[in-house]
């Protein structure tokens, strides 16, 4: 599979590497897959791999470069880039893949992490993604976790993707995984739509750490922890004022209890219905058509 639009920064001896790939955009409701992909990045101490060519995948006047200065005021332009970095841990290896989602020639930008995945001798890939959905903060992040490949799903427990509509790079990155041989699945957690604009520590934190579960390391959420609770505060202030908030909060605090088990924990948690949320993802998918 061809990298002719992959820039090497470094060539690192990996043994059977896990790619983790999120993307920022559509797929990543309160900045949560793209905030745990960063936080496994920084906690890990991951280094530079390499970069994917934006040339031919962004549409610049949607997702635009950006202007910096430095300490003389020397200017400089940084472009939305994709990057791809690497980390030896406990347990495995990890290709950690992280940029703006693409909005030209998917197809092509795919074959660029296959091809990636296949220098290095990746053995599973697990992308990452958030959706707003109609569950409170104030509960515990709903994941839904799906794969095609069998071994997958027996093995964490996932649900067999039967999703058939629009979808993203997301979508289109775990099908071209998967032609390619590489077993790959998906989690995506749930965020409360009435807290869109609110970045959500809480489901990133969800997300890192059924990611890590399936990966075989200890997670890093201590960075999140503090920034979790801190969420919470933020969006409960935001609806304390708003008596018709209010009531719909404790609607979906009481469907989220009455399906929940007593041994959840408030920060993460199996999903409470995964076919409930499966819907919500598939409605979530096609409002974006």
């Amino acid at each position: 599979m061809g990298t002719e639009h992959v820039r090497w920064l470094a060539e690192p001896s990996l043994d059977r590497p896990v790619v983790v790939a999120a993307f920022t955009g559509w797929n990543d409701a309160g900045d949560a897959a793209s905030s745990a992909l960063t936080t496994m990045v920084e906690s890990w101490g991951a280094e530079a791999l390499a970069e994917i060519d934006p040339e031919a995948f962004t549409d610049f006047a949607t997702v635009r470069p950006q202007i910096k200065l430095d300490a003389e005021n020397k200017r400089s332009i940084v472009w939305p880039t994709v990057g791809v970095w690497s980390a030896s841990l406990p347990g495995t290896d990890v290709i950690l893949v992280l940029g703006p989602e693409p909005a030209l020639r998917w197809r092509l930008f795919s074959e660029q992490i296959v091809g990636i995945a296949e220098r290095f001798g990746a053995t599973m890939s697990i992308s990452l993604g958030a959706l707003l959905a109609d569950v409170p903060h104030s509960r515990p992040v709903q994941l839904i976790g799906n794969a095609t490949d069998n071994g997958l799903v027996e093995r964490f427990e996932l649900e067999r993707s039967q999703y058939e509509g629009p979808t993203g790079i997301v979508g289109v990155l775990q099908d071209a995984l998967s032609t390619a041989g590489l077993p790959t699945a998906s989690l995506w957690a749930a965020v409360p739509g009435y807290a869109s604009q609110v970045p959500s520590p809480k489901a990133a934190m969800a997300l890192v750490d059924r990611a890590c579960s399936m990966i075989g390391t200890p997670a890093p959420l201590s960075r999140l922890a503090s920034g979790a609770a801190e969420y919470e505060a933020r969006v409960a202030a935001l609806i304390g004022e708003d008596d018709d908030m209010a009531e719909y909060l404790h609607r979906l605090e009481q469907m989220a209890d009455e399906q929940a088990s007593p041994a959840d924990d408030l920060t993460t948690a199996d999903p409470v219905d995964p076919e409930q949320l499966m819907d919500e993802v598939e409605q979530f998918l096609r409002d974006q058509d």
